[in-house]
């Protein structure tokens, strides 16, 4: 159908108007609080990933038709690259504030068990013991209805609102705890970012006690979610001067109530946070909130720590076992710096019988045995009992594989021993550290937070003391290990657990027991193979007609052995030339034989090597012309890279639209 220029101009004037309009009156309509549309939300969401050390996808479906760790280029291509980092996205992360910064530097993640009970549920902490301020351990797991959440404050005085309101529940003890469902990313709460608030009550009816929000993009607002908290106290009593000793607050929080039909699938990762809000006085003296993790922002999601569901496990590198090496104090010249911290043997006695102002700065360096306690009953805090451990990697050889790492402390005793009833078996966690601490100075209050717990075994009591060097237990630290060898750094683990029964403290032999002692000293044992280099190998241009020359380029790393290249090139591409080689004197050879090239060096550690080579397409037909490319040792592991040229690919043409002067 022909129209006229009138026509055409008419249609044209109609559908700005009708797409301005419509805008105007949608912008009438909702002023200044506009609903968050799923599509902008995706789009703002993607923009955090790669702003907080994501690629361009997601961890898991997402709108719209995205699977998990897809890239997204097939509805967003301004926030797609090639899967790299565009120039956008540096200027963006670099305009995060100081304290996000420093988040994205030291990330905080609880790997939470499945259908477990709470006494081997994960565990970590957070903030201080003093008159005026709070310890906390949380507890997380989750079941096949609803995620558990357990936080047991050292506090002491409890002070409840016995008129609650919703808009003062965190002025009183109270905890919130902050979860969102597609990660802790996001310049604000979004539609999956949630918040739950339950306050301290001495009642069974937990009415007006507790209240639920959603974000909606720019903030919070209430939502009618439903969910589970109970509070338990210790002490005198809550709403006096009297000090008492601690509560604890717990949430259930079912999946139906974030909008899913059950729990993630296992690897899923939600952001997480947590806030302990304190209240010492009826008036209400201010006291600074205790968070986790340290630099969160409750408008922030991306300032919270993370929240994975099931235990990671560690894969090793596909290359033989080469060496092993065995670390622990006093051997080959190693010093394994340890210590425990808290109310360790004797539950805090000489910060007896307050506590409270000096339990928390105690000291225990020196010890020849550490304790590692917890119990279910917050009144018996004193009791808790923290251990830390540092291990040196220095003596690992560099440039290696890390196949395996094995923490092994020896028992020599436990709480409650001849007891009835006596203790029970007891779930202790390893979890990686911070560093910067030391023994002669480390204390429940300046001691660093859990990074991630990452390995649990089952301890069990004896009746007596055994016999030296003690009975061995075994932890699997091989993925804490790798990734401290990686960064260059020391093996920073702690120990705790989260017991529920009393006498579970175990004792375990220190770095500072005796000589005769010395095989129970806290040992690690690491295997290690020869690193085999990660190939890359890349293509330009990426398409091409026939007789086109196509640059191909191989970069990896030397490791200090024999290693061999071999380029297997597609029928489609002629023989190859123009060889230049960086960081070896060695050119590569053309076997006509298998179409293929090879190379045959041992570039030493750490040194960058790179071929560089030409070959023109000789296919006339339309093509994917795949080329492989492999790079072997000499026990015949290797590590292999692809790149993909089409020759006389289809094309799609937009029409050039000129306005006629």
């Amino acid at each position: 159908m022909v129209t006229s220029r009138r026509t055409q101009r008419a249609i044209g004037v109609a559908i700005l108007v009708l797409s301005v309009g419509g805008r105007v009156a949608l912008a009438l309509h909702y002023g200044p609080n506009p609903p968050l549309d799923q599509g902008d939300y995706s789009y703002s969401q993607l923009a955090w990933r790669p702003a907080t050390g994501h690629g361009y996808s997601f961890d898991r479906p997402w709108y719209p038709f995205t699977p998990a760790n897809t890239p997204t280029a097939h509805w967003s291509f301004l926030y797609t690259a090639a899967d790299r980092q565009i120039p956008v996205f540096s200027s963006l992360a670099n305009t995060t504030s100081p304290q996000q910064q420093s988040q994205s530097a030291v990330l905080r993640r609880v790997n939470a068990p499945s259908n477990v009970p709470g006494e081997e549920a994960a565990i970590f902490w957070f903030g201080r013991v003093t008159p005026t301020q709070n310890a906390v351990d949380v507890r997380v797991s989750y079941q096949e209805a609803f995620l558990y959440v357990r936080i047991a404050a050292m506090d002491r005085r409890l002070w409840f609102d016995t008129a609650p309101s919703p808009e003062d529940l965190t002025a009183w003890d109270a905890a919130t705890l902050y979860l969102d469902t597609t990660g802790n990313i996001g310049p604000a709460p979004g539609p999956d970012s949630y918040r739950f608030e339950a306050q301290l009550s001495t009642t069974p009816s937990r009415e007006g006690y507790q209240a639920a929000y959603q974000g909606s993009g720019a903030g919070w607002v209430t939502a009618a979610l439903p969910f589970t908290s109970t509070t338990d106290w210790a002490g005198n009593s809550p709403n006096d001067a009297t000090d008492d000793r601690g509560w604890a607050p717990k949430f259930l929080i079912p999946y139906a109530a974030l909008g899913l039909s059950g729990p993630p699938a296992e690897g899923a990762l939600w952001g997480m946070a947590v806030v302990l809000h304190d209240r010492d006085d009826a008036q209400g003296t201010p006291i600074a909130d205790q968070v986790w993790p340290e630099t969160m922002q409750s408008e922030q999601p991306a300032t919270w720590g993370q929240l994975r569901f099931g235990m990671p496990g560690y894969s090793p590198p596909p290359v033989s076992k080469a060496g092993e090496v065995t670390i622990r104090q006093g051997l080959d010249g190693a010093t394994v710096m340890d210590a425990d911290v808290g109310g360790s043997s004797s539950c805090g006695s000489p910060a007896a019988p307050d506590f409270f102002p000096s339990w928390g700065d105690l000291n225990w360096a020196g010890k020849s045995f550490v304790n590692v306690q917890n119990l279910g009953a917050i009144g018996d805090w004193p009791c808790f009992s923290r251990y830390y451990v540092t291990f040196p990697l220095d003596a690992l050889p560099a440039g290696r594989a890390i196949l395996s790492a094995t923490l092994t402390l020896h028992l020599s005793g436990g709480a409650g021993q001849g007891l009835t009833p006596g203790p029970l078996p007891s779930l202790i966690q390893v979890l990686t550290v911070d560093g910067g601490w030391a023994e002669s100075s480390v204390t429940w209050n300046n001691a660093p937070l859990a990074r991630e717990n990452v390995s649990a075994t089952w301890v069990y009591p004896v009746d007596s003391s055994p016999p030296s060097p003690g009975i061995p237990y075994h932890w699997d630290v091989s993925s804490a290990a790798a990734e401290a060898y990686a960064s260059g750094t020391p093996l920073y683990l702690a120990l705790y657990e989260s017991d529920w029964a009393f006498h579970s403290g175990k004792y375990f032999h220190a770095s500072d027991v005796g000589p005769a002692t010395a095989e129970g000293r806290p040992t690690l044992t690491v295997a290690w193979g020869y690193a085999l280099p990660w190939l890359e190998k890349t293509a330009a241009p990426t398409s091409g007609a026939q007789h086109d020359p196509i640059a191909y380029t191989l970069n990896f790393v030397g490791n200090g052995q024999t290693l061999i290249l071999t380029d297997t090139l597609p029928a489609g591409v002629g023989t190859p030339g123009d060889f230049v080689v960086e960081g070896s004197s060695v050119l590569p050879v053309y076997e006509s034989a298998c179409h293929c090239l090879t190379w045959r060096d041992s570039p030493t550690l750490g040194q960058e090597v790179s071929i560089h080579y030409t070959a023109h397409i000789a296919t006339g037909g339309r093509e994917a012309l795949w080329n492989t490319a492999l790079l072997t040792n000499a026990r015949g592991e290797s590590s292999r890279a692809t790149a993909l040229v089409l020759a006389h690919p289809l094309r799609v043409y937009l029409p050039l639209i000129l306005r006629r002067s």
